[in-house]
């Protein structure tokens, strides 16, 4: 696509300049690989904690896992210690655990936000730069590290002007925006003319900005690339049952008329795969069960009996859905019209659970610290 520049991850190119946005429960191993199948970029793992990572939480080392071809290797963390994130990716560097590092600063759900984490941190920007600092530091100029934040809180609470600078002036390789608040959630529209402000106001520092938000077609990306002059897109739910939206991606960032939507059989082909991968990585008991949430999305939009979506959503073993995938007329073409657009979480605007007294100054207080004490314990995986 003319006038869009070569984005690199350090010394190596983004081509496309396509990133899958980390989604816990979902760009495990096996989604990121069959993805990887369908179009080339960077495919992001599930966010972990800093905290599981550090203490070789059992989860976490299972969501942490590569496969031994998949390169980049690239992995989001979650922190609100600095110290502690210093250790988690000084861990990654010293074992070779990944080649690249995105720091999580987006997040709106309230477990997260009420201990201050998430979409809550960039408000305080003593911890927001701390943390940049404690993970550029610890990467040693061996791995980039990234960032991806929201808008801000809410409309009277906007970070993220501050928040790209910060990271911007730390040495970040590039900042990814979605461009909503933490209160919309998933709801409402995305702003990208917020995205083309972070553009220009990171112009001077030369750091690369990508989009994030509403972006379910090829098309979307090109548009968002030209209504804002973002260096790349980062791709959620868009891709939610349609991993093929990545091969369209590459078509039309190659200036190629994308690659059409496939009929019933390849999607019900994409799916076995998705399933077939799940259990390969997983065992058949985990793999059968990560598989079930997979197929509302899959099959939206197309003639399928209720007792097979039913079934689809309770399978325990691959020969299950061999059978049930056998009950459903194949001789049908892509819904282009109930299959397209919003998928996943929609949910629209809700209050932002903050710790007590968040909003009452940008930095933190020592109330603030023992709110972020507990914010580290749990697990991995959102």
């Amino acid at each position: 696509m003319s006038g869009v520049t070569e984005l690199m991850l350090g010394s190596v190119p983004v081509d496309p300049p396509v990133v899958l946005a980390p989604m816990a429960g979902i760009t495990n191993r096996a989604f990121r690989r069959l993805c990887r199948e369908q179009g080339a970029g960077l495919y992001v793992s599930e966010m972990v904690t800093a905290q599981s990572f550090v203490r070789a939480d059992v989860k976490t080392e299972q969501i942490t896992r590569f496969d031994p071809d998949e390169f980049p290797r690239s992995l989001q963390f979650y922190s609100v210690d600095p110290e502690i994130l210093h250790a988690a990716v000084s861990r990654v560097v010293d074992e070779g655990l990944a080649d690249h590092i995105d720091l999580n600063f987006g997040c709106p759900v309230r477990k997260v936000t009420r201990k201050g984490g998430g979409a809550a941190v960039p408000w305080k920007t003593d911890l927001f730069t701390a943390l940049v600092e404690a993970a550029v530091s610890a990467a040693k100029g061996q791995l980039p590290v990234t960032v991806k934040m929201r808008l801000g809180i809410d409309q009277d609470h906007l970070t993220f002007l501050e928040a790209g600078q910060i990271a911007a002036q730390r040495g970040v390789a590039w900042v990814a925006l979605h461009a909503r608040t933490a209160e919309q959630y998933y709801g409402g529209e995305a702003d990208w003319s917020r995205i083309a402000e972070l553009k220009e106001h990171l112009g001077p520092y030369g750091t690369p900005v990508l989009g994030n938000g509403d972006i379910f077609s090829a098309q979307d990306a090109l548009d968002m690339v030209e209504a804002t002059g973002c260096d790349g897109v980062v791709i959620g739910r868009g891709c939610l049952g349609r991993p093929w939206l990545f091969g369209q991606l590459v078509d039309r960032f190659a200036g190629r008329p994308a690659r059409p939507d496939p009929n019933l059989v390849k999607v019900m082909a994409t799916y076995r795969r998705h399933a077939e991968l799940l259990v390969e990585a997983f065992g058949e008991y985990t793999g059968s069960r990560e598989i079930r949430k997979h197929h509302a999305w899959y099959f939206k939009g197309f003639r399928v009996p209720r007792q097979v979506r039913n079934g689809l959503g309770m399978v325990n073993n691959l020969d299950e859905i061999d059978r049930l995938l056998a009950q459903i007329d194949p001789q049908q073409d892509y819904p282009q019209h109930t299959a397209a657009g919003p998928r996943g979480r929609t949910s629209g605007a809700r209050q932002v659970s903050l710790p007590t007294g968040w909003l009452e100054s940008r930095t933190l207080s020592g109330n603030d610290r023992i709110e972020l004490a507990g914010a580290e314990i749990g697990q991995s995986g959102g």
